[in-house]
């Protein structure tokens, strides 16, 4: 039955209080504050503690693409999917170590920033118009089309007032600033977590049950010894989810460029630290790899237990989407709509705090890069901090409502909405990296060169999408670089696996990028470096230890699921 009880309301209810109650607490007393700065509005500047940080992390991260979609490729591939999760804890290490104490040294607040500082206004300029554009059609409407279509599946409340109600619990928060939205995470996750867990527990639970026995170690086992082509991390070459994740790429390719891009480059994500200093921004980044351990937990384990119960035989009508055909996107609502009053209650509300946390911190960076960018840099220069702010909450309201306007018409394919959205960013990721990577670390990249990979990277990724497939090029599906991949229609075509089609492309972009600014610095032009010392990527014991814990971790999770 997709409905909540009046006990359900009530749990939601309670969660709603307690976020609003305390993100207008928090607003209060920095209003008392008298702080109007834009760089605390947008950034909390020296406010966010790291536990804070952490949170805020993985409360933006960890949003309907991850309880829903990721929860779906759970059924239809297994823990495979989980790599992004634990790869992305080691990823966050790195970025701790290498990429915050740059940013931090350089005094920059926002990406664009970096790129005009780093190269020129022209490059600065170009990517803050295409990150607006990508957090606006293909982010901020895919976690509300996707987060609303998971409500509608869960209570029955109509798809259309779902998006609405996400949308203006969003922006209430949002228009407090960044430390109302740091703060109000540590809430949302705290129901995030605590409402998944207790959805996976019963979903083992469930599946112990199918044996004629109860309990969540139960549960597991059985799980393993009927699906256990589930549990491996990495896919050998006849496994039709290959092309998802290519065998070995996801451990040394493409796999590293989606995570470092989206943990390093991000606005939407790095913001949270830019406001603090090093060792606190350190210390809520690794809180934050310890958290994404969590995560396929929550957002994986569900999916491989409805797919036990829907291959013994369950939820056979619950599983099918609106054209009668079998939606693994459609997992974690099912499962959320088997459990008993009250916790139901508490899962939906980990549900929505998820989702919400990611509109919030999503439209945020929006702002951010629209008023401090665009804004102040071309349309107004001479704006005070009021202005500042006053456009910061606009340039919210207005994005929130595009972003609701379109959700409507997203289009999600047969992959799922993860992948759909892993995909389509992967066309622009390999050349913002190495754009990024070599601005960091290579004085002499030019601007010409990272105007070259801020074009060239995505139309190479154009090219290596439809070329195998336009030319007919089956000799490539012999030395594996390609696989044959049916479509909607049935029909089969040649495709390069999207996270080697990264890989390939990134390789190209930094090998073009060096020469273009090798051709530049012969004929005498100057690059413009980045004030680096080699003792800032110095960390404490306790980051190392706590390094040394998570790598542990993982190599043993990696020697088990093999």
């Amino acid at each position: 039955m997709n409905s909540l009880q009046l006990a359900d309301y009530m749990v939601f209810l309670v969660y709603f209080f307690i976020v609003a109650g305390y993100g207008y607490s928090v607003y209060i007393r920095k209003k008392t504050q008298s702080i109007s700065a834009s760089h605390d509005y947008f950034l909390a500047e020296g406010s966010l503690t790291w536990w804070a940080i952490g949170t805020s992390l993985i409360a933006s991260n960890i949003s309907s693409e991850q309880f829903i979609a990721m929860s779906g490729n759970g059924f239809k591939m297994g823990l495979a999917i989980a790599t992004y999760e634990w790869m992305a804890a080691l990823t966050l290490i790195i970025v701790a170590v290498f990429f915050i104490p740059v940013y931090l040294k350089n005094k920059i607040y926002t990406m664009p920033q970096f790129l005009s500082e780093r190269y020129n206004e022209n490059v600065a300029m170009i990517m803050a118009v295409f990150w607006l554009l990508l957090y606006v059609i293909v982010n901020l409407t895919s976690i509300l089309y996707l987060g609303a279509l998971a409500i509608n599946g869960i209570s029955g409340i109509d798809l259309t007032l779902c998006m609405y109600g996400l949308a203006f619990f969003a922006i209430v928060i949002a228009l407090g600033g960044m430390k109302v939205i740091g703060y109000t995470d540590v809430v949302q996750v705290v129901f995030l977590i605590f409402g998944g867990l207790v959805t996976t527990y019963l979903a083992l639970d469930k599946v112990a049950e199918l044996n004629g026995q109860n309990g969540i170690v139960q549960g597991f086992n059985y799980m393993m010894n009927q699906s256990g082509d589930h549990f491996h991390m990495i896919f050998k070459k006849d496994n039709p989810n290959f092309p998802s994740l290519p065998g070995l790429t996801v451990l040394l390719g493409g796999m590293w460029i989606v995570n470092l891009n989206y943990w390093g480059c991000n606005q939407y994500i790095t913001q949270r630290a830019l406001g603090a200093d090093l060792k606190t921004a350190r210390s809520g980044i690794l809180f934050a790899a310890f958290l994404k351990l969590l995560m396929p937990v929550i957002v994986v384990l569900p999916g491989i237990a409805a797919y036990v119960i829907y291959a013994k035989g369950g939820l056979q009508t619950e599983m099918l989407g609106p054209d009668g055909v079998m939606n693994p996107d459609r997992s974690y609502p099912v499962l959320l709509n088997l459990l008993p009053v009250g916790l139901k209650g508490l899962s939906f509300a980990a549900l929505t705090a998820a989702v919400v946390a990611s509109l919030a911190g999503k439209v945020n960076s929006i702002s951010t890069i629209f008023t401090l960018d665009i804004y102040k840099n071309k349309l107004n220069v001479n704006a005070t901090e009021k202005k500042l702010v006053q456009i910061g909450k606009i340039t919210v309201l207005v994005s929130m409502l595009i972003a609701v306007l379109i959700a409507p018409m997203l289009g999600i394919d047969k992959k799922g909405g993860f992948e759909f959205i892993q995909e389509y960013t992967g066309f622009v990721s390999p050349g913002i990296f190495a754009m990024f990577i070599l601005g960091f670390f290579w004085k002499k990249t030019s601007s010409n060169a990272a105007l070259f990979a801020t074009i060239g990277g995505f139309v190479l990724s154009v090219i290596f999408k439809f070329l195998p497939n336009i030319m007919n090029l089956e000799f490539l599906s012999s030395t594996g670089f390609a696989t044959l991949v049916e479509q909607e229609d049935k029909s089969m075509v040649y495709e390069i696996p999207f996270l080697d089609r990264m890989g390939f492309v990134f390789v190209i972009c930094v090998l073009l990028m060096i020469m273009i600014s090798l051709i530049d610095e012969k004929n005498g032009s100057k690059a413009k470096g980045l004030e680096i010392d080699s003792k800032m990527f110095n960390v404490s014991r306790g980051f190392a230890v706590g390094t040394m814990i998570i790598c542990g971790v993982l190599v043993a999770l990696y020697s088990v699921f093999w």
